[in-house]
C-alpha cells in the first residue's frame, strides 16, 4: 500500500504494509530519532507530531497518516536545542535515549499551553516515561523553559 505524507515539511510517498505501525515506518525510511520503548503505548519514546499534536506512533497504523504532516525531532532541531541546554543546565540530561520522545511532548506542550502550573506541566508529561531520573531536574528545566518559575 502506498501513503503520501509531509515529513519534516518535505512530501514523501510511503510503501507500507496494511497492519505497520508508523514507528516502524519512519524508521524503515531513515527516522531513527523515533524509538522503541514498550509497544504498549506507554513510555513516551515514540512520540511525534501528526499535524502538530503529539501522538504515539507505536500505537497508530501508518496507514492512518496518509496526507498528514508528520514532525519528528529533525524536523524541529532549533527548538529542540534550546530546550536541551535548559535539561543541560539543570543537570537533568541523563543517558538521551528517552529524550527525542521527551523533547516533541515539551515543545508541543510549550506551543499549547500558557502559563501552565506543575500540575498542568506533569499531567501533560503523563505517559513518558524516563528510566534513569526521578524527573525532579526535568520538572525544574521545563518550569523554566516555559517561564513558569
Amino acid at each position: 500500500m502506498k501513503i503520501e505524507v509531509t515529513i519534516n515539511n518535505k512530501k514523501m510517498d510511503m510503501e507500507i504494509e496494511c497492519d505497520e505501525f508508523l514507528a516502524d515506518t519512519l524508521r524503515r525510511y531513515g527516522f531513527l530519532s523515533v524509538k522503541k520503548g514498550c509497544d504498549t503505548g506507554s513510555c513516551g519514546l515514540c512520540t511525534v507530531w501528526i499535524d502538530d499534536k503529539p501522538v504515539l506512533s507505536c500505537s497508530i497504523l501508518a496507514a492512518r497518516v496518509n496526507g498528514k504532516e508528520i514532525t519528528t525531532i529533525e524536523g524541529v532541531q532549533e527548538e529542540a536545542r534550546e530546550f536541551a541546554e535548559f535539561l543541560v543546565n539543570e543537570g537533568a540530561e541523563q543517558c538521551g535515549f528517552c529524550s527525542p520522545g521527551f523533547i516533541m511532548t515539551v515543545l508541543a506542550m510549550k506551543r499549547e499551553l500558557k502559563n501552565p502550573t506543575e500540575e498542568d506541566i506533569v499531567h501533560y508529561l503523563t505517559g513518558n516515561l524516563c528510566r534513569c531520573t526521578g524527573y525532579v531536574g526535568q520538572l525544574r528545566a521545563i518550569k523554566k523553559y516555559m517561564g513558569v518559575v
